[in-house]
Formats: structure tokens, C-alpha cells, sequence
């Protein structure tokens, strides 16, 4: 299939995402459930003063989730994610100076949210639920597709491949072309390789160390393994103790290519990001 260049500024709704340097996104889960920070900001109160601080540190991008999607978990009825997710969209965008991401799979959330505010949809199925590709097509917002199998409640049940690159690029490509069929543009679109999902951690390790081979889509790639178990899985950390790990994999991410790391630890991951640029800008 022919593609189109990664773009160097992505319109998101009202604002303009400078894709020339990688950037930070602060994850916020206003979920009971998130197997990191479950139920620390599902209050709007709380979910603002968290997102205030992860622009503070330096992100330029909140991606804010209303549906756990960790191995095992149950989905939630579209009104419930709705009534999670809209009131927090609607706040941040509000008050804050920062690009609001929502990480949905949910077609009626994701038209509320771009009504209020949004400006970009972070979809774990790519697009696949009934409604989607339509609802996604009509917000006008750019598109992060994810390489995901299954769904996450039976996804880590013995997943299997031949060759993991190969069929995550063979994924990826199809869900662009069915973004195309209802006029999604490829300058759109955004792709993340989706480390964790429905992959063992030989899979996620080998997906990683290629991952510069999905440069030839070219789009921009987001790469979330933010204290995910991959890590775990090398360094026998639960997830309190995962900083480090995530710290390793977001600079070598960057060195990779990937435009957009989306992260718990905002701050220590700015700090990798300025420094990786300080030494390639040097003499």
C-alpha cells in the first residue's frame, strides 16, 4: 500500500501537535480499576489537579480513559464510560493548555468528546466496534490505532504468532485501509504497536528491538510500556517498583523513532526526552 509522510505538526482539534521532537503523554485512568493508579483520580477534582501537574512536569498530551483495559478486565456499558470520561474531557480542555486524548473504543464517547474538547481519539481496537470508523470519521480528530487481539479480558490467553512484526504491520495496515473506506486520511492516523496486549513478553521484547520497521507505514508511532508487565516480567518488579524499567524503554524508544511516549511519570520522562535531544543537537 502507498503511504503518506509522517507529518511534523498534527492538527488536534484546536491545537497543533509538534510531532519534530517526541513528545510526552501524561496517561489519567478515571477508573476504578486501572492496574496502576485504580480510582485515585476518578473525582473531577482530583482528575484535574493530576492533569495540572503532568503539564506542569511537561506533557503535552492527557490521554484520559474511562475503561480499564488491563489483562482480565470486564468492559463497562457506554452510559458508565460516558459518565466517567465526558466531565473530565470537559474540565481539562477547559482550564488547561494541553491536547486531551481519550482512550476509548466507545463511539458515542467518542463524539462527546470531541464536542467537548478533545482532540484526539486513543482507540486500543482500532476502530473494530460497531460504529467506531464512523463516529471517528465524523469528530475530525486524528486517530491512534493500536495492534490489540481478542479483547482484554481473554487477550493474554496463550496468544501466539509466526512472526510478531510481521502481523502487527499486517494489522496495522488493514485498519488504515478501513479508515480510508470512510475517509479517514493516513495524515490522520497515528499507530502504536501495542505492547502488552495479546503479546507474551518474548513477543513484546522482539516487537520492541523492530520496531523501527513500522517507520515504513509512516506515521507517527506512540509507544505505551509506562510500568507495564513486560517489565515486571524482565526485572521481577511489581508495578510500584517499575520506574526505572519504564525510564529504559522510553529512551530507547526515542532512539527508535517513536514521536509520542505515553507515560505515569511525566516528569523523569521529560527529563530522558531533554536530554536525549540535548546530545543529539550538540556539535
Amino acid at each position: 500500500m502507498s503511504v503518506a509522510q509522517s507529518p511534523s505538526r498534527l492538527p488536534c482539534g484546536s491545537r497543533l501537535l509538534d510531532l519534530a521532537r517526541p513528545q510526552v503523554m501524561g496517561i489519567l485512568n478515571v477508573t476504578p480499576d486501572s492496574f496502576s493508579d485504580g480510582g485515585r483520580y476518578s473525582q473531577r477534582d482530583a482528575a484535574l489537579r493530576h492533569a495540572e501537574a503532568m503539564v506542569l512536569a511537561g506533557a503535552t498530551l492527557i490521554d484520559v480513559g474511562g475503561e480499564s483495559t488491563r489483562p482480565g478486565a470486564q468492559a463497562v456499558s457506554p452510559t458508565e464510560e460516558l459518565e466517567r470520561v465526558a466531565p473530565i474531557v470537559a474540565a481539562i480542555a477547559a482550564e488547561l493548555d494541553v491536547i486531551v486524548s481519550v482512550d476509548t473504543s466507545t463511539p458515542a464517547v467518542m463524539r462527546e468528546a470531541a464536542r467537548l474538547g478533545a482532540g484526539l481519539i486513543n482507540d486500543v481496537r482500532s476502530l473494530q466496534r460497531d460504529g467506531a470508523l464512523d463516529a471517528a470519521a465524523d469528530s475530525g480528530l486524528p486517530v491512534c490505532l493500536m495492534h490489540m487481539r481478542g479483547e482484554p479480558t481473554t487477550m493474554q490467553q496463550n496468544p501466539e504468532y509466526g512472526d510478531v512484526l510481521t502481523e502487527v504491520r499486517q494489522f496495522l495496515e488493514e485498519r488504515m485501509a478501513a479508515c480510508a473506506t470512510v475517509g479517514i486520511a493516513a495524515e490522520r492516523l497515528i499507530l502504536d504497536p501495542g505492547f502488552g496486549f495479546a503479546k507474551t513478553l518474548a513477543h513484546n521484547l522482539s516487537l520492541f528491538k523492530r520496531m523501527e520497521s513500522l517507520h515504513e507505514l509512516g506515521r507517527p508511532l506512540l509507544v505505551g510500556v509506562s510500568r507495564k508487565s513486560m517489565i515486571g516480567g524482565v526485572l521481577g518488579h511489581e508495578v510500584g517498583g517499575r520506574l526505572y524499567g519504564s525510564l529504559a524503554l522510553a529512551a530507547l524508544a526515542v532512539t527508535k523513532g517513536a514521536q509520542i511516549l505515553r507515560v505515569h511519570d511525566v516528569a523523569e520522562t521529560v527529563d530522558v526526552v531533554r536530554m536525549i535531544a540535548a546530545v543529539e543537537a550538540a556539535e
